[in-house]
C-alpha cells in the first residue's frame, strides 16, 4: 500500500497522521509552520485523500505498517512520528510494532484506552450509515464535535474548511477506518514502554478526547509533556494552529536537538 504523501522542509523527519475523517489537508499549517525546524511529512492513511483502501481487513496496525512502509520508501531509519486523534491511535500501534524506528512522539487529542462496548456499537451504526446514504451524518453527528464552541463562534472559515473534508471523505474508507479504530486494543502499556520523548496536545474545549484523557496518558508517562491548547477544540492542529506549532517546535528543539539540518 503506498501512501499518497505530502511533504515540507529538511532536517529531523516528523511524521504527523491526520484525524478521522480528514486527511493530510488538515496539516497544511504545520507544513507551512514547522518547516524551518524540521522536515514535516503528512501521508493520507489508507483510503483517505489521495491513497487507496485496497481490499485488507480493517486495522489499525496495518495503517501503522503501512507508515513504516513509507519511511522505507522515504530512505528514513527513525523519526518523530505523532498524529492527532485517529492519527494518535496510528502512532500508538507504530510504536508497539516498529519502536526501532521512533525518535520521539506526538500525541494530540487523542486516548489510550480501548472503546467501551457502547462507541464501539456507535462506530458501527456511523460505518453502515455512511455505506447506505453518504456523508450525511458524518456532517451531522460527527463534525459538530470535531470543533470547539471558540472555532464555531469566532473562525467560521476554519469550519467551513473541515466541512468540506469531513464532506470530501470516501464512504469505504470511513466505515474501514470506523472498524479499524472500534477494534484497537489498550495502548497504556505501550506508552509506558516507551523509550522515546513524549508530547502529549490537547484543546482546551476538546470533548471528544478530552483533557483527562490526555492527563491519563501523562500519568502513564512520567517524563512526558503535557501541552493544553486553549480556545481549540479535538481538532487543535486546526483551530489554534500557531499555539500547535509553537508547541511541537519546541518539543522538538529542547528534547530531539532541533532544529537540525541535514
Amino acid at each position: 500500500m503506498q501512501l499518497y504523501t505530502r511533504s515540507a522542509g529538511t532536517g529531523l523527519p516528523v511524521v504527523l497522521l491526520h484525524a478521522f475523517p480528514l486527511s493530510s489537508a488538515m496539516w497544511l499549517a504545520q507544513r507551512e509552520g514547522l518547516a524551518q525546524a524540521c522536515r514535516v511529512i503528512t501521508p493520507d492513511l489508507r483510503g483517505f485523500g489521495g491513497s487507496r483502501l485496497g481490499e485488507d481487513e480493517p486495522s489499525i496496525d496495518l495503517m501503522a505498517d503501512d507508515v513504516a512502509r513509507l519511511l522505507d520508501e522515504e530512505g528514513i531509519d527513525r523519526a518523530v512520528v505523532g498524529g492527532l486523534s485517529m492519527g494518535g491511535y496510528v502512532t500508538m500501534a507504530f510504536c508497539r510494532r516498529h519502536p526501532d524506528r521512533v525518535l520521539g512522539v506526538i500525541l494530540a487529542d487523542t486516548k489510550a484506552s480501548p472503546d467501551p462496548p457502547p462507541a464501539r456499537e456507535n462506530r458501527e451504526r456511523i460505518a453502515q450509515a455512511v455505506l447506505a446514504d453518504g456523508s450525511e451524518v458524518l456532517v451531522s453527528e460527527v463534525l459538530p464535535a470535531l470543533i470547539g464552541p471558540t472555532t464555531k463562534e469566532r473562525r467560521a472559515m476554519v469550519f467551513g474548511r473541515v466541512k468540506g473534508l469531513v464532506q470530501s471523505a470516501p464512504p469505504g474508507a470511513v466505515a474501514w477506518a470506523q472498524r479499524a479504530m472500534a477494534a484497537r486494543p489498550d495502548s497504556f502499556g505501550t506508552l509506558s514502554a516507551l523509550k522515546v520523548p513524549l508530547l502529549i496536545v490537547v484543546g482546551e474545549e476538546d470533548e471528544l478526547s478530552p483533557p483527562a484523557d490526555a492527563e491519563a496518558m501523562a500519568r502513564a508517562v512520567p517524563e512526558g509533556r503535557l501541552e493544553i491548547i486553549p480556545k481549540a477544540g479535538h481538532l487543535s492542529a486546526v483551530e489554534q494552529p500557531e499555539a500547535f506549532n509553537a508547541t511541537v517546535t519546541e518539543f522538538l528543539r529542547t528534547e530531539l536537538g532541533g532544529p537540525r539540518r541535514g
